[in-house]
């Protein structure tokens, strides 16, 4: 979903040792919500995790589902998307279910160009990386109905902290993650400063105490998500683009597209475990249903794996259909 620059020699040299590191199940048991293992799978399918709630929901999802319909063991891969396509291509990862096509740089492109990774076609569910501000900042701020408020240098000193001086402060996420906002406040002349906060918990903890004081915060995020609902934070919208962010992130001047979420798997899975492969062609999930697992996780901090169980539990009507 959300990876910038690539590192693909690093990616290519690091799957082994984090496959090796990082598999794993789920860090509570799987129930068995789905009845009674019909299947007779036996291959261990692996599946990748990467650093956010509705990851770690559907990778859940999928792990009790196939464990309990199919029979296949199922172990979880925490691994970064600089080295996932990568292993993915080489059969070490087997599927991943949520790629948000704007973090999808050239490098790892080719990977489903050559076929070695399968497109598996749309998730489902529709999302939106963007800026973000929370709702009573626009009271104080009439001005930033439009993303040109954020020119106004006495706006900017609003959202300062000691480190950003006059500067305001853009609340980062992950490093790692997609993002051009550094460019596109150097390249809209933005009196903004950007400051990684590590995480999405680190994140969400920062608008919880800010919210509790009524201090406005300016931050990159995404729809759906449980927090943008709970601090009913509102998207900025910015200027499109002159070029192609992806291609060149330096030259970024505008926002960010929205993203029809989809699935990939590796080439060699359909070999390796025909009925697997189906399921991961037929699995979708909609926005919907991404909101209604996301606030219970992000904001009530239910366990992913229990967030997935009480889904499936809830949902045999459309979960039923990815077997027949």
């Amino acid at each position: 979903m959300r990876s910038s620059k690539k590192l693909l020699v690093v990616g290519l040299i690091a799957v082994g040792s984090l496959l090796g590191a990082a598999c794993g199940g789920s860090d509570t048991a799987s129930e068995e919500t789905a009845g009674g293992c019909t299947g007779s799978g036996t291959e261990t399918i692996k599946i990748a995790r990467n650093n956010w709630s509705a990851s770690a929901v559907e990778v859940e999802i999928v792990k009790q589902l196939i464990e309990a319909k199919l029979c296949n063991p199922v172990e979880i891969v925490d691994i970064d998307e600089n080295a996932m396509f990568a292993g993915m291509s080489s059969g070490d990862i087997d599927a991943n279910v949520e790629v948000w096509p704007s973090g999808v740089v050239p490098d790892e492109q080719a990977f489903i160009d050559d076929g070695s990774v399968v497109n598996m076609g749309a998730l489902g569910a529709v999302g939106k990386i963007g800026w973000f501000v929370s709702d009573y900042a626009l009271t104080q701020f009439p001005q930033l109905s439009s993303w040109e408020g954020l020119k106004d240098p006495e706006v900017a000193k609003a959202f300062a902290t000691a480190a950003t001086g006059d500067k305001g402060r853009f609340l980062g996420m992950d490093p790692s993650f997609s993002q051009y906002d550094e460019a596109i406040i150097a390249n809209l002349g933005l009196p903004f400063q950007v400051q990684f906060s590590g995480s999405e918990a680190a994140t969400q903890a920062e608008i919880a105490a800010l919210s509790a004081e009524q201090k406005p915060v300016l931050l990159y995020y995404w729809s759906p998500s449980g927090a943008v609902g709970k601090y009913n934070l509102k998207n900025i919208a910015l200027p499109a683009p002159t070029g192609d962010c992806a291609a060149d992130g330096a030259a970024c001047d505008g926002d960010y597209p929205e993203d029809p979420m989809f699935k990939i798997a590796s080439a060699k899975l359909e070999a390796k475990d025909p009925a697997v492969f189906a399921f991961f062609k037929a699995f979708t999930l909609t926005t919907d249903d991404q909101l209604s697992f996301l606030g219970p996780v992000d904001i009530d901090k239910v366990d992913p794996a229990v967030a997935a169980a009480d889904w499936i539990a809830a949902n045999e009507a459309t979960w039923s259909t990815w077997f027949s």
